[in-house]
Parts: structure tokens; sequence; C-alpha cells
């Protein structure tokens, strides 16, 4: 640990940092905080509903790409259809599930920016197949917009 004020980049576990450029680096007066930034798009109904904070809740596969996140990271979603749209969230929680089923049933569809259960297991069936689901399990990304 060193003392506040002093510059993070001549600290040893800067070494680490230049290691990986996805890495950032907080720095506070206990200590340094490492997260990852990660990049992930949307479709605009769903982006929308990120941006203007109606969603806080981002439901995926638990991939190896999701693996990777962790509480704290910041996570940059895009626009499929504007590129250029993006917003930056912050990982606030993670809920692990072996089925979107199940992840829905625990959590009220409004924060998944949804009015049914019904509605986001038909919707989320559309791009992950069952085989998928039971391989990797799933994930919902408990999401804060911090721009």
């Amino acid at each position: 640990m060193t003392e506040k004020g002093s510059n993070p980049r001549t600290h040893p576990a800067f070494d680490f940092i230049k290691e990986s450029q996805n890495r950032g680096i907080f720095w506070f007066e206990l200590g340094i905080l490492f997260y990852m930034q990660h990049q992930m798009k949307l479709s605009s109904v769903p982006y929308n509903k990120i941006a203007s904070r109606a969603k806080l809740i981002e439901s995926r596969l638990y991939d190896e790409k999701r693996q990777q996140i962790a509480l704290g990271d910041e996570i940059e979603f895009s626009e499929n259809e504007n590129p250029t749209n993006k917003v930056t969230t912050r990982v606030r929680g993670l809920l692990r599930y072996g089925s979107f089923k199940d992840l829905f049933a625990d959590h009220a569809p409004a924060l998944f920016g949804e009015e049914s259960r019904e509605f986001l297991l038909n919707q989320i069936k559309q791009f992950y197949s069952d085989e998928e689901e039971q391989k990797y399990g799933v994930l919902g990304i408990r999401l804060e917009r911090i721009d």
C-alpha cells in the first residue's frame, strides 16, 4: 500500500496493470481496486431501456466471456443499429442461475425492463438455445449507469 496522493504508476502493482490493457485502476486511500471494462452489444429496445435506466438487470449466458465479469467492472453497451451510441454501466451484482426461468422467477420483470416473465423467457429463447443454457448456466448482471 502506498501513501495517499502517490502516483499509482510507480507502484509495483502497476506492472500487472500494464499487462492487461482492458484493466482500469481506482486509487483509494486504502489501496488499489482493479476493474475490467467489457463491451457488449444490444438491439435498440434493450439498449434504450438501459440508457434510460428502465432496465437494471441484463441477462446473458454464463459463457467464457461473462465468466470474466466481476463486481465493480464496467460494461460499455453499444447499440447494434447505431454502434456510435454507447452507454457505460458499473456491475453492482452478479446473479448466477442454472436457467433463465429460475433467474426471472426470483426477480421482478420490471428489473429486466419488461412486464412479464413469459415475455422475458420467449425473448431470451430467440438468442440462446436450451443446450447452451444447460452447458453454461445463466447470469443476471445488475447494472448502474455511470455516464
